[in-house]
Parts: structure tokens; sequence; C-alpha cells
């Protein structure tokens, strides 16, 4: 199984952090290797053009939308990793803290997230191990999960339908196999951001794009 820290590779604070992410992972067994992240410099417009995704609901209040299409072309890459390999791989933003080793050889179905929601309110499973995804109705938060070639597939068939920003698109009612591994394995420790905007930033929500899905957070 190979595990990859999504990077911006020109951007010096993004290496920073994907550095502190490998190293972290390192403390547990788990290497983790660096993935060169889509950014607006690739024409992200060119690229969903050529794939066949929408990007009308990349258009909300809290996001830069060449950035947000570039994080979910990032993840989209990775996707396709996994299905041109046949394995499960581990994907993590450059943000992420590894605080224990990922679920690697647990048994669950698609895709599974192992990170701690980092905003808004969030339910905590009451089960140890693989359980349904609980902590949101979507992963509050992308900064860490593995998926299954086949998992990955239906990541990117949906995506030519329905693509967002990646953790509101990760949600249950596109996806109801989506799982969640307690206790958390990963949390995010950013002190920058390449795509929200300053009311994104503040708020650390994307209301906007919930409501273009008709998802409720928690409440």
């Amino acid at each position: 199984m190979k595990a990859y820290v999504i990077t911006i590779m020109d951007n010096e604070r993004s290496v920073k952090s994907a550095k502190r992410c490998i190293k972290s992972a390192a403390m547990y067994g788990l290497e983790v290797n660096m993935w060169p992240a889509t950014t607006p410099k690739d024409d992200p417009y060119k690229i969903f053009e050529v794939k066949g995704i929408p990007d009308e609901k990349f258009e909300e209040k809290y996001s830069r939308k060449l950035n947000c299409m570039s994080a979910f072309l990032s993840h989209h890459s990775l996707w396709e990793e996994s299905v041109l390999r046949n394995e499960n791989i581990v994907i993590y933003e450059h943000d992420a803290f590894v605080t224990g080793m990922p679920p690697v050889n647990s048994n669950f179905q698609s895709v599974i997230t192992f990170s701690k929601p980092s905003y808004g309110n969030f339910i905590i499973p009451s089960t140890i191990g693989v359980n349904p995804l609980t902590q949101k109705r979507y992963f509050g938060g992308a900064h860490g999960y593995i998926v299954k070639s086949h998992g990955a597939k239906m990541l990117i068939e949906a995506a030519k339908k329905v693509a967002g920003p990646t953790d509101v698109f990760l949600n249950l009612e596109f996806f109801p196999s989506l799982e969640e591994f307690f206790p958390w394995t990963c949390e995010a420790r950013d002190d920058f951001s390449t795509i929200q905007n300053e009311m994104g930033v503040q708020s650390k929500h994307n209301f906007q794009s919930l409501k273009s899905y008709g998802i409720e957070d928690v409440k």
C-alpha cells in the first residue's frame, strides 16, 4: 500500500508542512511520499473539460475557485493512481499531522477517513475501529483517508456528475458506503490556506457548498 501527501512543490510552506506530515508518519512506521499537487498554473478549467468534470459547485463565497478546483484535481489524480495500480492508497493533505497508524489492515468497504474533523460541530463515534461515517454527513476535512481501487473508481465516476470541494463531495448522500476509523489517527494542523479566502479562513466552513448539495451540518 502506498501513502502520499499532496504537496504544492513550488510553495515553501506547503513543502515544509508536507515534510512535517512525513516525519510524523515515520514515527509510526509509515512511509509517506510527496505527491505533486495540481495548481492553478496547470489550468484546472482545461483539465475539468478533458475529464468531463462540471465546475458549478466550486462557485461559492468561502474559497478561491481555481484553488478549490485544483485541490479536488489533486485528490482526483490519486484516485486515478489507485485505479491504475489496483491497490489501496493512503491520502494525506499537506497540513495533516499523523497521530497514529492509519487503518491499513482494517476491513473496510471502499473509502474510509481516519481523521479528526477540522471544523464545525461533529459527532464522536461510540465504537472503536471501523464505523459507518459518523462525524458528519460528509468528511470533516479530507486531510487523511484511504481509498480502495474500486472506491476510487466510484469517486471518479461520480465526479463527472457532482464534483465539488473534496470534503463535501465525500458525503453519505452520494456514497452511503463511506466509513470512519476511530480513534482518529490524523488531524489538520494548518496555519495557512491556499484554498480559502479571508472569509473562509475566518469561518472555517463551507456553508454554500453544503447547501448546493442539500446537506445539513451536525447541529
